[in-house]
C-alpha cells in the first residue's frame, strides 16, 4: 500500500489501508484515517488529520507552514475530513496562533488544480473551488458553496452557503447565502436557484430567498434597515433565516 521511493516519519499515524504513491513524503505528527490515497510526489507536514476516504492527487503541498510574516513557527494545527478530493499542484497550510492555530475543512469538498487554501480558512461542505482558486488567510466558506476558475478571495471575508462565484471574480466583501456574483469590478447578479433546486431547497423557499435579494439588492435600503425587512419576510422559513443571521455578522461589508 506504500510505494517503497515514499517516505513515512515513524511519528505519522496511517490506517493500515492508507495508499501512499511514489516518492510522497509524510512528515511526523500527522494522522491518515482509513481508506485514503495519496498520489505521487505529494508532501503532507504535520500537525495535520486527514479523514476517512479522501483522495490526493499528486504534487500537493498538504500542512505546509502559514505564509504569515507574524508566523513563529508555532504548534498549529490542519484539519481535514472525509471523502475529499484534492486535485494537482494543490496547497493547503496549517493556522496561526492569530486565529484559533487551526485550518478546517469539511467532507464531500472538491478542490481542483492548482487551488490554494491559506492559513485560518474554515471550509464547510460540498464546496468545489474550480481550477486556480485561492483564498487568502481567515476566509470561511460555507457549505456548498461554488468558486469559478481563478477566483480570489481576500483575507477575513466571509462566503455564505449555496453562493457561485463566477470564472475570475475577485471576492473583498461578505457575500451573503444563496447570491451570485461575477464580473469586472466583481458584483451580486441575482441568486443560485439552480444549485437550490439541485439540493432539494423547495420553490417556496426560493422565492422567499428572491424576495430577500430585492430587499437587500434593489431597493436601496440601509444594510440594518433591509435585515428588519427580511426578518419580516422569513416567517418560517430557515434559508431566510440564514441569510439574516448571516448579514447581522458580516466581517468587511457586503459585495454590493
Amino acid at each position: 500500500m506504500i510505494h517503497p521511493t515514499a517516505i513515512i516519519d515513524s511519528r505519522a499515524d496511517l490506517a493500515d489501508d492508507v495508499v501512499v504513491g511514489p516518492f510522497s513524503a509524510i512528515g511526523p505528527h500527522v494522522t491518515i484515517a482509513s481508506g485514503t490515497v495519496i498520489g505521487s510526489h505529494v508532501v503532507i507536514k504535520g500537525p495535520t488529520s486527514i479523514g476517512k476516504h479522501n483522495r490526493i492527487y499528486q504534487f500537493s503541498s498538504i500542512g505546509e507552514d502559514p505564509q504569515d510574516k507574524k508566523y513563529a513557527f508555532e504548534v498549529t494545527r490542519l484539519e481535514i475530513g472525509d471523502r475529499n478530493t484534492i486535485r494537482e499542484f494543490t496547497s493547503m497550510h496549517r493556522g496561526t496562533q492569530q486565529d484559533h492555530s487551526v485550518t478546517q475543512i469539511g467532507n464531500d469538498n472538491l478542490f481542483m488544480a492548482y487551488t490554494h487554501v491559506a492559513h485560518d480558512c474554515v471550509i464547510g461542505d460540498h464546496v468545489i473551488m474550480a481550477n486556480g482558486a485561492s483564498l487568502a488567510g481567515h476566509v470561511h466558506l460555507n457549505s456548498h458553496a461554488i468558486l469559478g476558475g481563478f477566483t480570489l478571495v481576500h483575507q477575513f471575508t466571509q462566503i455564505g452557503q449555496y453562493s457561485f462565484a463566477a470564472m475570475g471574480s475577485a471576492i473583498t466583501q461578505d457575500i451573503p447565502p444563496f447570491i451570485m456574483v461575477g464580473g469586472r469590478p466583481t458584483k451580486p447578479h441575482g441568486i443560485n436557484s439552480v444549485g437550490m433546486e439541485r439540493n432539494g431547497i423547495t420553490a417556496e423557499d426560493i422565492r422567499l430567498i428572491r424576495k430577500a435579494y430585492k430587499i437587500v439588492y434593489k431597493m436601496n435600503l440601509r444594510l440594518e434597515d433591509a435585515i428588519e425587512k427580511m426578518e419580516d419576510l422569513a416567517g418560517d422559513s430557515k434559508e431566510v433565516s440564514d441569510m439574516v443571521s448571516f448579514l447581522r455578522n458580516v466581517n468587511r461589508g457586503i459585495l454590493r
